[in-house]
C-alpha cells in the first residue's frame, strides 16, 4: 500500500487555506488503496501530524520515526498554495531524492507562479491576454505614463501571490500608488494590468488517466467589485458550474484552456481564469494548486464533470511523477 504525505501549510499568507485544502485531500483519499499522512510545512519545522500528535519529519530523506519505526512516503499530494509548494521550490527538493509528486515539475511550477513569466509564454503562442506593465520594487516609474500604457480602470497585483492577497481594482490616478505600495507588500515585483469588460470564467484543466481533460467551466459573478478574497472565500459570489454561456464560447473557451495546459507543459490539476471579451477569452492567470475546501471552485467542477473528490485526488497520485 503506497504511502502518501499530503503536504500542506507553507511559507506565505495562503498557510490557513492550504491546511483547509489539504485536510479536504486526507479526508478524501482512498484509505483502503493508501496510507494518508497530513504533513504541514511549516517555516520553523515540518511535522507529520497524526491524532494531534506531531512527529518531526527528517528533512535528509523527508521521513519520520513512530515508536521506533521509520516511515518513508512513496508519493506526496502537494496541496501547498503559495511558497514553497505553488512555486515549484519544495518539489525540486522531492525531485532530488527521487519521491513522485502531484503537480507539475518544478521549473514549470516556478513559470507559472510567476505571472510575467506565464504571460510571456502565453503570448508567444497568440493566445489573448490583457495589456500588462511589470515593476520590480527597485524601479522607477511614472504614473501617467503607466496609465497612458494600461488605462483606468486598472488592476494591480503581486507578481506571485494567490488567493486575491495584495490585489486592487484601480479607478483613478490618486488610487495607483497606494495600490502599488499594497500590492509591493505581498512581493517585490508586480503586475499592472488592463482591465477587461466581459463574463469571467474560471476553468479547471487536469492530467486524466494521461490525457489532458478540460473540467465543466464555472463562471464567476461576484458581489464585490471584482474577484477578491472576499468572493472567493467568504461567499461574495455567484459560481455558476457548468456556466450558462453560448456553446460557441464555451468551445472555444475549452480550446484555448487546453491549448495552455499544453504550451506550459504542465501535469496535475490547474484552474485558470479568462476574461471573455467580444467572445475571445482572454488568459489571465493560472494556479496550479487550486482551493480543495468546500467553498472551492475546482471541486465544483469536478463534481460537474461526474468525478467524485476520490476519484479526482486518486488519480493525481496514479498520475504523479
Amino acid at each position: 500500500m503506497k504511502k502518501v504525505a499530503v503536504i500542506m501549510g507553507g511559507y506565505s499568507s495562503e498557510y490557513e487555506i492550504s491546511l483547509k485544502s489539504g485536510q479536504t485531500v486526507v479526508t478524501h483519499l482512498p484509505k483502503d488503496k493508501y496510507e494518508v499522512y497530513a504533513v504541514h510545512i511549516r517555516k520553523d519545522n515540518w511535522v507529520a501530524v497524526i491524532d494531534k500528535q506531531e512527529y518531526l519529519i527528517d528533512k535528509n530523506d523527508f521521513s519520520f520515526t513512530k515508536n521506533g519505526q521509520k516511515i518513508n512516503f512513496d508519493v506526496v499530494f502537494n496541496a501547498i498554495h503559495g511558497h514553497p509548494g505553488e512555486d515549484g521550490a519544495i518539489l525540486a527538493y522531492f525531485e532530488m531524492l527521487g519521491i513522485p509528486h502531484t503537480s507539475a515539475s518544478f521549473d514549470k511550477m516556478a513559470l507559472t507562479f510567476n505571472k510575467k513569466n506565464t504571460l510571456a509564454v502565453v503570448r508567444s503562442y497568440d493566445i489573448p491576454t490583457a495589456k500588462s506593465v511589470f515593476l520590480h520594487q527597485q524601479d522607477t516609474f511614472n504614473l501617467d505614463e503607466i496609465i497612458t500604457q494600461i488605462g483606468l480602470p486598472c488592476f494591480v497585483k503581486p507578481n506571485r501571490a494567490g488567493s486575491s492577497y495584495g490585489i486592487s481594482k484601480v479607478y483613478d490616478k490618486t488610487e495607483l500608488q497606494p495600490a502599488i505600495d499594497k500590492a509591493f507588500k505581498e512581493d517585490k515585483e508586480i503586475i499592472i494590468e488592463a482591465f477587461l469588460e466581459g463574463r469571467e470564467l474560471s476553468i479547471g484543466v487536469i492530467k486524466y488517466k494521461g490525457q489532458i481533460k478540460v473540467l465543466p467551466i464555472t463562471e464567476i459573478i461576484s458581489e464585490n467589485d471584482f474577484f477578491d478574497y472576499e468572493a472567493k472565500y467568504l461567499g461574495k459570489s455567484q459560481e455558476i458550474t457548468p456556466a450558462d454561456i453560448p456553446e460557441e464560447i464555451a468551445t472555444r473557451a475549452r480550446m484555448t484552456a487546453a491549448r495552455v495546459y499544453e504550451v506550459l507543459d504542465l501535469n496535475g490539476v490547474s484552474r485558470a481564469e479568462y476574461i471573455v471579451v467580444n467572445g475571445v477569452p482572454h488568459f489571465l492567470e493560472i494556479n496550479m494548486v487550486p482551493g480543495l475546501t468546500a467553498a472551492s471552485i475546482f471541486p465544483q467542477q469536478a463534481v460537474a464533470a461526474g468525478l467524485s473528490l476520490s476519484e479526482l485526488f486518486e488519480n493525481a497520485i496514479e498520475m504523479a511523477r
